[in-house]
């Protein structure tokens, strides 16, 4: 039964039709023509051959010589109203009956004012060689930025500048170490060592010249013994203070950098200070039953001088005594010349003429003959 259906689907595969190809025509792209700019295209105006550059004669402007030459333009104006005409009239009038020297004094000062603003409202043309435009001048600076850091010979160089600098701050720093630092004595207080009012004791940590995250941080110190305290609270308040508490020096030690300023952190450790005070002086529970815990500080033993090794006065006899023994040995021998002077032998050795260096036969050393090669001899056979 397979076989047969076998046979029938390749039968009908073979008579089944090739499928034709198909033909696709090249779609052509479509081109939009968009216009390069939104204006008009209009002919280029025809320069004259007075007008050299293409300007604009009615963006030109007409330059007066002297006041006379404006009064006589304003005049001839049609835009000028009558009231506007009058004035004009009056101040030519003015103008005329001005003396030769004045009117010459205003047009070579109206002269001198034109050529100094001249270079200003020359236009500046972009120079096409120039990749950052160094080469042109910046019209806003003042001064002539060309040339200006030119080294003309004529001045020390920068580190002798910062040599100089160096010495005027230390002259500086001197002269006020001799005139202004003596008028300190007068502020000068004489210490005092702080009372039984003074108990606590905080520590600030400054910067001079420079803002630190660290001089927030506020450090206070305090003795339970000088809190006017019972030992049993004494007690309390070193069980209480935990691994702040020294039992060596029995001081309390805590410091505060939670807030942003030196005032908020000392201001949280004086009421810190309050809370425990009256926690250590609450009756209810005394903490006697809890043992003081010391595991946090290390008790370091520090080795005393030996009492042998003190000097007393049976010690300093003995050795006076070794001294003079030594002395008087000292005595007998320079008698009987066998002390040696060490200055003596020493300037002796000094004075002394150097000995002639003794010539000794030393060996040279030869280079040693290349071994022979070996030539291998050939016999000859018979």
């Amino acid at each position: 039964m397979a076989a047969a259906a076998q046979s029938l689907r390749l039968a009908f595969r073979a008579r089944r039709a090739t499928p034709s190809l198909r033909q696709f025509r090249p779609q052509q792209a479509l081109m939009v023509l968009r216009p390069i700019s939104t204006t008009a295209p209009r002919p280029a105006r025809k320069k004259d051959e007075d007008d050299e550059e293409g300007t604009d004669p009615e963006e030109e402007e007409r330059q007066f010589e002297n006041y006379g030459e404006v009064y006589a333009e304003f005049l001839r104006s049609e835009t000028m109203t009558e009231a506007e005409k009058a004035e004009a009239q009056k101040a030519m009038e003015m103008w005329e009956k001005l003396p030769i020297e004045d009117k010459n004094r205003v047009t070579q000062n109206v002269k001198d004012i034109r050529e100094g603003i001249q270079p200003m409202r020359k236009s500046m043309r972009p120079i096409r060689g120039s990749f950052w435009n160094d080469e042109e001048r910046d019209s806003e600076m003042v001064t002539n930025e060309f040339g200006e850091d030119d080294f003309e010979e004529d001045d020390i160089t920068g580190m002798g500048h910062a040599k100089l600098e160096e010495h005027r701050e230390m002259r500086e720093y001197a002269r006020v170490a001799v005139w202004e630092m003596p008028l300190l004595s007068k502020l000068a207080k004489r210490f005092e060592p702080p009372s039984s009012e003074h108990v606590l004791r905080f520590r600030y940590t400054s910067y001079m010249g420079e803002f630190h995250p660290a001089e927030k941080k506020v450090v206070v110190q305090f003795c339970p013994n000088d809190l006017g305290l019972t030992e049993q609270q004494q007690s309390k308040l070193a069980k209480l203070a935990g691994p702040r508490y020294n039992p060596e020096t029995g001081i309390v030690k805590m410091s505060c950098e939670m807030y942003e300023h030196q005032a908020q952190n000392k201001r949280y450790l004086g009421d810190l200070v309050e809370k425990m005070i009256a926690e250590a002086k609450d009756p209810k529970d005394t903490f006697e039953d809890v043992p003081l815990d010391t595991r946090h500080h290390e008790f370091k033993s520090k080795p005393k001088f030996p009492k042998e090794w003190r000097l007393t006065p049976e010690r300093k006899q003995q050795i006076e005594e070794a001294r003079k023994q030594a002395l008087l040995a000292d005595e007998t021998k320079r008698r009987e010349g066998k002390l040696v002077d060490g200055a003596a032998r020493i300037q002796q050795a000094l004075t002394a003429p150097p000995k002639p260096a003794v010539q000794e036969k030393v060996a040279e050393m030869v280079g040693a003959g290349a071994r022979p090669s070996r030539v291998r001899s050939i016999g000859a056979r018979r």
